[in-house]
């Protein structure tokens, strides 16, 4: 088990500091220079930068407790499609994919305790959250993947993985497959 380290303000001043003189940052585009939006979970061990290899600009990630495709994240999703909007001066990109990213051992797993406040980050009553499959990452990222379908332009392509804590791994639950509505 790793020792706990204390990260202060004066730490992550010296570490921007290093990262400022490695010029790195540059010329890194607000737009993506990929097309790959993604969202998975808040958890330090699944970094989707770190456990996918993605450098800064390749990829539009956002996360959340348990990097779950809720009505605030899909809102989210909209305005994020407007800065595109607007940043491409009302052209539209080309393609997208979009990775829902669950992963093993999920802390959002102990909040099932609490399913109040499960609910209230949902939006839907606390009777309805076995429709979330909040123990079951497998299970969570098919439903999510399939909210997205709903949710982002026809043809859209959407995939969903799983990412073992134990083994580093990535698993495809959800081979890519075009969302179905135009939502939006």
């Amino acid at each position: 088990m790793r020792e706990s380290i204390v990260i202060d303000t004066d730490e992550l001043v010296r570490r921007n500091a290093a990262f400022a003189a490695s010029g790195t940052f540059g010329d890194v585009p607000l737009l993506s220079t990929g097309n790959l939006s993604l969202i998975g979970c808040v958890d330090p061990r699944v970094d989707p930068s770190h456990v996918l290899g993605l450098h800064a600009g390749d990829a539009v990630v956002m996360r959340n407790v348990g990097g779950r495709v809720t009505p605030a994240a899909l809102r989210s999703w909209a305005m994020l499609a407007k800065v595109v909007e607007a940043r491409s001066n009302g052209q539209a990109r080309p393609g997208g994919h979009l990775v829902v990213l669950h992963h093993t051992d999920c802390g959002i797993r102990d909040l099932s305790a609490f399913p109040e406040m499960l609910a209230q980050f949902f939006e839907i009553p606390a009777v309805e959250l076995h429709t979330k499959a909040v123990m079951d990452p497998y299970a969570s990222v098919k439903i999510d993947v399939e909210i997205m379908k709903k949710a982002l332009p026809a043809g859209t392509p959407i995939s969903g993985l799983v990412y073992n804590v134990h083994t580093g791994l990535v698993e495809t639950v959800v081979p890519p497959a075009a969302a179905t509505e135009h939502g939006g």
